[in-house]
């Protein structure tokens, strides 16, 4: 199957800065609606949205169509090329016709993201495993902190790549890698309310819902089993 000029984009951008850009293809239709599930699930209400390492736009598409008005999605992205493409595809997009603000596009890092705005829903693309620990840990303290209590982050991980990685890299790139799985599994114990297993997608991928606790009055809320999302992949 040929490749799309996006797709080559997205090549060229993984072999030219691994650490923002964890994949060789954009995210396939199956993994963008696992990741943007709790904006249907709070819908129809207003909700604030972020969504951090946007690449080339496959969840981006995916999350506009789901704002109901009054809505506002913030999309952070590092990589200055994919920022213009997600700046040109926020102009152009049908659903934001006469109200392109309710979509804000901002090159950074989502550590560095400026004001106080607080989200419902966080929905991340970062290529976790590509960081260091300490970097994954600010990251996640950040995104805790991004987030209105009660509110909901989700992620994904690519399934095997610990495996992969012991096979074909360094002895010291798989200790990071095993490093990192810790922290993640961390606040996987501490805040996770389910996780889903993507295999329509290249490569199979696990998405995470975490949530900020609420106030203690507010009770704990159930976990959610895990289950496999099915759907199309690219």
């Amino acid at each position: 199957m040929a490749l799309r000029p996006m797709d080559w984009t997205f090549l060229t951008e993984a072999a030219r800065d691994p650490r923002t850009t964890g994949a060789v293809a954009p995210s396939g239709k199956a993994l963008a609606r696992a990741l943007t599930d709790p904006v249907r699930t709070l819908a129809p209400g207003p909700l604030t949205v972020l969504e951090a390492g946007a690449g080339t736009g496959a969840v981006t598409r995916a999350l506009i169509p789901q704002l109901h008005p009054g809505s506002r999605l913030d999309v952070v992205e590092a990589n200055p090329r994919f920022a213009d493409r997600l700046r040109r595809l926020v102009d152009t997009h049908p659903h934001l016709a006469g109200e392109p603000e309710r979509v804000r596009v901002h090159r950074s890092y989502v550590e560095d993201l400026p004001g106080e705005q607080r989200y419902d829903v966080i929905v991340s693309g970062l290529p976790l495993t590509n960081f260091t620990p300490d970097g994954v840990e600010a990251i996640m303290a950040r995104y805790l902190e991004l987030l209105h209590p009660g509110g909901i982050l989700t992620y994904f991980a690519y399934l095997g790549t610990r495996h992969a990685r012991t096979l074909l890299s360094p002895r010291a790139d798989t200790r990071r890698h095993r490093a990192v799985e810790e922290v993640m599994a961390a606040y996987q114990g501490r805040y996770a309310t389910g996780c889903w297993s993507v295999w329509a997608n290249l490569p199979p991928a696990r998405v995470w819902q975490l949530r900020r606790p609420e106030p203690p009055d507010q009770g704990p809320r159930p976990r959610r089993p895990e289950r496999a999302a099915t759907g199309t992949g690219r």
